[in-house]
């Protein structure tokens, strides 16, 4: 095909047209056309001609300016592809025609918005997954608008080095989502451990929290949000403190046990039924983990075991305390120490039975005592080794005096010997009983100034008892002395009737001879004692011991106390004194007989 403005297509197109324009003159010529005529369509044929020529030139100057404008779109596109997408170094091939410039251009544009469609896919990827974490740790109520804004500008700037961007920015929230989940799962595993021991619904707890930590909110991601955190830290706060204050009500309720336990003698498988309880006296708070030990089942189980064995403890407290009353009684009498009379059985019972006092102090105040009185007897116990020597320096006085009062002590019987050895001691130990109660009277008197208290002996001051018994054995002396005189005098007189007389009295009248001193003869002259009762007033009473002196006290501490009135004993005066004091008295008289 020949160009338009080519040589030969004008040459054809001249050959033509002349061809046909003979044949149009042949036509008019055979038709008898006028030369007006024929110049008239000639003209009509030449603008005709030129009409095409226009139309068509203006066809083809707007094809032209159509692809110019195409041309200019796509550069346009093209160059606002490379901005968004970064890319600088892209150059289109030059091209002489508009047609050959379209063509070039539309392939770079082509690439460019696939480019651009995948860099929106991989920006819209990113986006979502930094909407979704940033919406986990914000709660999902509290995204930036900056944030917002970024991402929204994505589009006209999809460049690698906003992508990097993007791409540093979403692997800083996966790591901070990454630090946030394990902090929540560290949270949430410690409120498991601790709802675990306590007893409480773990679901119910972190629920409270945020519904997505429990594992009901299936296709709902954890909520790792400030206020979660928050929450979860507070709940173990909370769940921390009813821990300890369980811990430490379980501790007191445990001790109560043990107490109770020890009180009551509760046999050692009764008690390992409880082992589990008992477990945290020895372990931290940070040890208790086994599951619902601090539950309130447990807390209450163990309150009712207390509860159920002090109503048991009510019930045997009274024997304990009669049973520790009586253990100070014995102590007291031992030691002969008057016991607290505010403790006493009867009051005892009639103090629980009121209510009016804790049985549980009751023997605590008790024991105290028996403490107290054990105290007491060591300090006491030299004095009180005294006092026993002392005693049983009374009890040989007394054998003394049964031992002389028997006629037959000097028969030559089977062990006479070995009596005679004894009443020989027993006279060496009754003539040291002045000394013994001298030093007796010194040592208690140091023990009172020492102590600031008098020492009681069953309740009477022993300085008391010693002062009385000293008096009444200087009486008893007294007395024993009249009554040698005065048997020395009845001697007397039944010497001088055997002198007028010349005989004695038959024994069996002397027998019934009674003087009225109260004194009998017997068979031999001699008068030996007949026990009488005196009357009030008397000046001769009896030697009281401390055990004699402190059987007439009504159980109630005094200072001192008066001697009352008591039978006399009298001692019989051995037949040696007897004699001595018959020759002394007859020697004395004028006209007594001489002596053999």
């Amino acid at each position: 095909m020949l160009a338009i403005g080519s040589p030969n297509y004008s040459v054809r197109t001249s050959t033509s047209c002349n061809a046909l324009l003979r044949e149009l003159q042949q036509i008019w010529s055979d038709i008898g056309e006028s030369e007006a005529e024929k110049d008239r369509i000639l003209m009509e044929l030449e603008r005709e001609c030129l009409e095409v020529y226009r139309r068509k030139v203006e066809e083809a100057a707007n094809a032209k300016a159509r692809l110019h404008q195409a041309v200019a779109a796509k550069e346009a596109e093209l160059a606002t592809l490379m901005a968004a997408l970064g890319e600088l170094n892209i150059h289109s091939p030059r091209s002489t025609s508009l047609k050959e410039k379209l063509a070039s251009i539309a392939p770079l544009v082509e690439d460019l918005r696939t480019k651009k469609e995948e860099r929106m896919k991989q920006f819209a990827d990113i986006k979502a997954q930094i909407e979704k974490i940033s919406g986990e740790i914000s709660g999902y109520d509290h995204l930036s608008n900056s944030l917002i804004n970024s991402l929204s500008l994505e589009e006209e700037d999809l460049s690698l080095r906003r992508i990097t961007e993007c791409q540093t920015h979403l692997r800083t929230l996966q790591k901070e989502k990454s630090d946030r989940l394990n902090r929540v799962l560290e949270y949430v595993n410690e409120v498991h451990s601790i709802c675990g021991v306590l007893g409480l619904d773990f679901g119910q707890t972190v629920s409270d929290v945020h519904p997505s930590l429990h594992g009901t909110a299936m296709g709902h991601s954890t909520n790792i949000s400030n206020s979660t955190l928050e929450g979860l830290e507070h709940a173990i706060v909370k769940l921390k403190a009813e821990r300890k204050i369980r811990i430490q009500k379980l501790k007191d309720i445990v001790v109560s046990l043990f107490e109770l336990w020890n009180l009551m003698d509760s046999p050692i498988q009764y008690k390992n039924s409880f082992s589990k309880i008992t477990s945290i006296l020895r372990l931290s708070e940070s040890e208790i983990t086994e599951p619902g030990v601090l539950s309130t089942e447990v807390i209450e189980q163990a309150s009712t075991e207390v509860e159920r064995l002090t109503k048991l403890k009510a019930t045997r407290m009274k024997e304990l305390v009669l049973k520790k009353r009586s253990e100070l009684e014995e102590i007291c009498k031992m030691t002969h120490i008057e016991p607290d009379t505010s403790t006493a059985a009867e009051k005892s019972n009639a103090m629980i039975d009121s209510g009016l006092v804790d049985p549980s102090e009751l023997l605590a105040n008790i024991e105290a005592q028996i403490v107290k009185v054990k105290d007491e007897a060591l300090s006491r116990k030299d004095i009180m080794d005294r006092i026993d020597r002392w005693l049983y320096a009374c009890e040989e006085e007394k054998w003394l005096e049964e031992y002389n009062q028997d006629d037959n002590r000097y028969n030559a019987g089977r062990g006479a010997h070995i009596i005679l050895k004894r009443a020989e001691r027993a006279r060496v130990t009754v003539s040291k009983i002045p000394a013994i109660v001298d030093n007796l009277i010194n040592r208690t008197l140091a023990w009172e100034e020492e102590k600031k208290i008098f020492f009681l002996y069953d309740g009477v001051r022993l300085v008391s008892i010693l002062d009385d018994y000293k008096l009444t054995r200087v009486q008893r002396e007294e007395e024993k002395k009249r009554y040698r005189d005065q048997k020395k005098m009845q001697d007397l007189l039944l010497t001088e009737k055997e002198a007028i007389y010349g005989s004695k009295p038959s024994p069996r009248k002397s027998n019934s001879f009674r003087k009225p001193n109260g004194c009998r003869a017997n068979g031999n002259g001699s008068m030996t004692p007949t026990p009488r009762r005196n009357s009030i007033g008397s000046g001769t009473p009896e030697l009281l011991t401390p055990r004699s002196y402190s059987s007439r006290q009504n159980g109630h501490f005094r200072e001192m106390r008066r001697l009352s009135t008591a039978p006399l004993n009298f001692v019989a005066i051995s037949k040696e004194d007897t004699m001595s004091s018959y020759t002394s008295v007859c020697g004395s008289e004028p006209g007594s007989p001489p002596q053999g």
